[in-house]
């Protein structure tokens, strides 16, 4: 079907001008969501350095910009509507300006703790707010490139948490090299704050561009201010087309009022066909694009290529390119997105992630045959405060196989990892992989604190089933403890460029596309509480994969893992090809018509 609004679509001076900020704040919504995401990473070494906090507090200060975010996620859509769209955008924007001072000159645990939460929830309503704003503003003919560059600014704010972290590891080596220990205590406290400090600049631009954009003429024409609605379109769009737009929303309403007041017709509740079937379209997509794994191998994508065999610098560099891939290649998805179509992205992205999931799965898989179980061995050397600290280095690595009965041929004076599954009680726990050629790595550190839950809510998320009062004074039992080869630096880059295929499909298709199919495959009455929920969910699947992935790689090892992202995201596939219709260069409204069973696109 052709769409119904046609005709020259030249664009005057003031329209260009007015459609270059739209993009303009959309790109600084996406960079604050993306500095949301990365900022922790860099500061994070030098917030536990200096700070005090305990292993728990600092879990719980990573957490909080999640449970910020879940929690404004709920409320986004009903806040969206109830308040407007660029009202909201300016309290998300004001809310992220106030969350950096907070954090930065914070002394103490509630002050960093508030203004992680504070990130979250502006993190939460910047995600619903900004993709919907702009859907309802920007012409078909854009509107693609438009939500693209959210995407693209938010890899941007990945990559630039990434320089800043890798700029201040050199320059706290420097320091370690030339200065006392208190000299580098301070530069480290210093580090962490200014760190944060250099996102506030973002944040402040977002707020002042919101301030000269128009509300969207949708949320107007919906509260029955019509002439308005068509002042904000004539903003972006030709005098032409912008009142054809308006006319369709008004055949829409019209159509939708008269099919709901039949004596046939059922309640127009978000039940109904019209609603219900592209909501849960978006959320089943929004759930597999999350469960390609795509944030757990982000967050931890420097030990991945540790374990793979890169040297600690190597990785870490490894993970700036990563995260450049990301960047360049949705410039490239973001150019495609209005000429080939969301479907077409979809499927190509999809088709590309399986094969690099697949290949990166079967490379460690080859390496993973070869793990021996020490974990009688590691027992042994639990104290009796039930509690282990072990410093993981060659010696201790030949001595385990020994204890173990294994030949230390078997690995022909390789460098090794370690991973322990430990638990108290009903609650399990897991360390990361360390390397035993790793001189700065720290010990290996098991304490009771680190995995029973600190009380009955924490623990009913843990293990609903598990009896907190008898883990509090449970034994220290090892589930397991694999050592494991470390494979040669070849094998480590051919992970690498595996991990950066799998960037460039996601980045090519899920990553530009998933945030048109969540803001354009919702109706307008529902759009913006539907994609609160959709978010949600997507958010849920994030935490249980986060929960999930140290557990799961240190007992079963990274290929699984990677083949289980692998066999979601051929269900995404699947959802693309034979469910998705396409909604290149089709208004809103003429999406919401198909799926009501009007047209067909």
């Amino acid at each position: 079907m052709e769409s119904m609004i046609s005709g020259p679509t030249q664009l005057s001076v003031s329209q260009r001008r007015y459609s270059a900020l739209l993009l303009v704040v959309a790109g600084l919504g996406g960079l604050l969501y993306g500095v949301d995401v990365g900022i922790i990473g860099g500061a994070l070494p030098y917030l536990e350095a200096t700070s005090g906090l305990t292993a728990g507090q600092l879990s719980v200060i990573v957490a909080a910009v999640l449970l910020g975010s879940v929690i404004s996620t709920l409320f986004a859509g009903l806040l969206a509507d109830w308040m407007g769209r660029k009202p909201l955008m300016l309290l998300s924007g004001g809310i992220f300006v106030i969350s950096i001072p907070v954090i930065a000159i914070s002394s103490g645990y509630e002050s960093l703790f508030f203004g992680r939460l504070l990130q979250g929830v502006s993190g939460g309503l910047i995600g619903v707010v900004v993709p919907l704003y702009l859907a309802e503003c920007l012409p078909s003919s854009t509107r693609g490139k438009g939500t693209g560059i959210f995407q693209w600014f938010l890899t941007l704010g990945i990559v630039g948490a990434a320089v800043i972290g890798i700029y201040y590891s050199y320059r706290v080596q420097a320091v370690a090299q030339a200065s006392d220990p208190a000299t580098l205590f301070h530069f480290k406290d210093q580090a962490w704050r200014r760190i944060f400090w250099v996102s506030l600049p973002p944040g402040v631009l977002f707020v002042l561009g919101t301030l000269f954009v128009q509300e969207s003429p949708r949320w107007l024409f919906r509260r029955g201010h019509r002439d308005r609605a068509l002042v904000a379109l004539r903003r972006s769009h030709p005098t032409h087309v912008a009142q054809a737009e308006l006319d369709t929303m008004q055949q829409v309403t019209i159509t939708s009022t008269e099919k709901t007041s039949s004596k046939a017709a059922v309640h127009d509740t978000i039940f109904r066909r019209r609603y219900m079937i592209p909501f849960l379209l978006a959320c089943v997509i929004l759930f597999c694009n999350t469960a390609t794994g795509v944030n757990s191998i982000i967050s931890y994508n420097t030990g991945i290529l540790l374990q793979s065999g890169l040297s600690d610098l190597s990785a870490h560099w490894g993970y700036v390119l990563f995260t450049a891939v990301n960047f360049l290649i949705t410039a490239v998805g973001m150019s495609l997105v209005d000429r080939k179509g969301r479907r077409f992205l979809l499927i190509l992205g999809t088709t590309g992630v399986i094969a690099s999931l697949i290949t990166v799965g079967t490379l460690f898989l080859r390496t993973e045959r070869s793990n021996l179980e020490c974990r009688t061995a590691v027992q042994a050397l639990v104290s009796p405060q039930q509690d282990l600290s072990l410093a993981f280095n060659r010696a201790e690595a030949s001595r385990l196989l020994q204890a173990s009965g294994y030949n230390e041929d078997q690995f022909n004076d390789s460098n090794t990892s370690l991973a322990v599954i430990y638990s108290y009680g009903g609650f399990s726990a897991a360390t990361t992989f360390v390397r035993s050629d790793d001189a700065a790595a720290a010990p290996i550190h098991i304490t009771r604190e680190s995995c029973v839950p600190a009380n009955r809510i924490e623990a009913f998320f843990k293990n609903p089933f598990a009896d907190l009062a008898a883990a509090q004074t449970a034994p220290l039992k090892i589930q397991r403890a694999l050592i494991n080869r470390v494979p040669a630096t070849r094998h480590g880059w051919l992970v690498a460029l595996g991990l950066y295929a799998f960037m460039a499909f996601y980045a090519v298709g899920p990553g530009v596309c998933v945030w048109l199919a969540l803001s354009e495959l919702m109706p307008t009455r529902i759009r913006s509480v539907g994609m609160s929920i959709a978010l949600v969910i997507n958010q849920m699947v994030s935490t249980t994969l986060a929960v999930l992935f140290l557990p799961v790689v240190s007992k079963y090892g990274y290929s699984t893992m990677f083949f289980i992202f692998a066999a979601f995201t051929v269900i995404y596939f699947l959802t693309a090809t034979f469910l998705l219709p396409e909604t290149k260069g089709k208004t809103l409204e003429e999406i919401e018509q198909h799926f009501e069973g009007v047209r067909k696109i």
